[in-house]
């Protein structure tokens, strides 16, 4: 065979490579971005903040005390949905938002768009809409995290906080740098700085990996979660909340000390959140603090309501 074709051959090998290659990526590409059109849950209340609309479930009398509820991820408010109810029987006024990238009219394209100081302005935006002067705040996983940093930055507007699952930002983010068993758990966060590949592989199979995660939580549940992550961008605007904010687990955040009464709870049989960090937190909490250790995982709220909730509400009473 002489040279040219030789080299004939090799360029074409190469071509159908490249080829073959660009279709796996377009196909990876198509599957990761969802294909559900952007839709919010009807019996929502759409509130404009920081330029963009966020669907916020809202229940109770606006007389009653104020009661900002945040989830985490992969949730939505669709988590505190019975214990909403349990909230407005007991007289608050009860708001839980589709936070940043789970609202159909908040996904910024953006990556930096996700960064903590803008999801808490959210929080507070959404707050000042509502003519809410002060309210109790109540956060899990994510919505924990953006929670610690609310309450920190604003005393005069945080009645209390109770956090779940996650520690203080400083103390976990201390915790992922010195504690190799909690750098270990978060191997999955640094899987997240990939781009493309962790959609793909949480979308694929009809999100089959995704619903993998939700092991808790019945099938009603899983499948609102579905219906909102499954919408256009929604999935990667949700893992850019680890995108953004992964130098304050690699760097640090210095959040600094709250200083409002805080209940933490914690599950002891929680994958991802390890103890070193959650003993840390009280360190970081100049107010009131109290820590409730519970016989549970992650998704503590579907595994132990009625435990959990008791918890919660007795922690609203006592801040009244």
């Amino acid at each position: 065979m002489s040279k040219i074709k030789k080299t004939l051959l090799s360029l074409a090998a190469v071509s159908v490579s490249v080829c073959v290659l660009a279709g796996v990526m377009f196909y990876a590409t198509d599957i990761a971005k969802g294909d559900l059109p952007a839709t919010d849950p009807q019996s929502y209340t759409t509130i404009e903040a920081n330029g963009l609309s966020f669907a916020v479930d809202i229940r109770g009398d606006k007389t009653g005390t104020p009661v900002i509820l945040l989830h985490g991820f992969p949730e939505s408010a669709v988590m505190w949905d019975s214990f909403m109810d349990e909230l407005t029987a007991n007289g608050y006024y009860a708001i839980a938002p589709n936070q940043r990238g789970y609202s159909a009219g908040s996904r910024p394209d953006d990556v930096e768009q996700y960064q903590l100081k803008y999801l808490t302005s959210d929080v507070i935006a959404i707050a000042d809409q509502l003519e809410l002067e002060a309210f109790h705040l109540i956060g899990h996983d994510w919505g924990a995290a953006v929670g610690w940093q609310v309450a920190a930055e604003n005393p005069d507007r945080v009645i209390s906080y109770a956090a779940i699952s996650v520690p203080h930002i400083d103390a976990f983010g201390k915790a992922y740098r010195e504690d190799t068993t909690q750098y270990e758990a978060s191997a999955y966060i640094r899987f997240f700085q990939k781009p493309i590949l962790p959609e793909f592989m949480m979308a694929k199979s009809d999100y089959e990996r995704l619903r993998s995660i939700w092991t808790q939580h019945d099938a009603a549940e899983i499948e609102h979660y579905v219906g909102i992550l499954g919408q256009e961008k929604a999935l990667t605007s949700a893992i850019n909340w680890y995108r953004a904010n992964f130098p304050v687990f690699t760097n640090g955040l210095d959040v600094g000390k709250v200083n409002v009464p805080v209940t933490f709870i914690w599950g002891n049989k929680d994958h991802a959140l390890k103890r070193s960090g959650v003993d840390d937190t009280r360190n970081y909490v100049e107010a009131d603090y109290q820590f409730i250790e519970m016989d549970a995982g992650h998704w503590i709220i579907q595994e132990k309501y009625q435990e959990l909730t008791g918890h919660l509400l007795t922690h609203l009473a006592k801040y009244k």
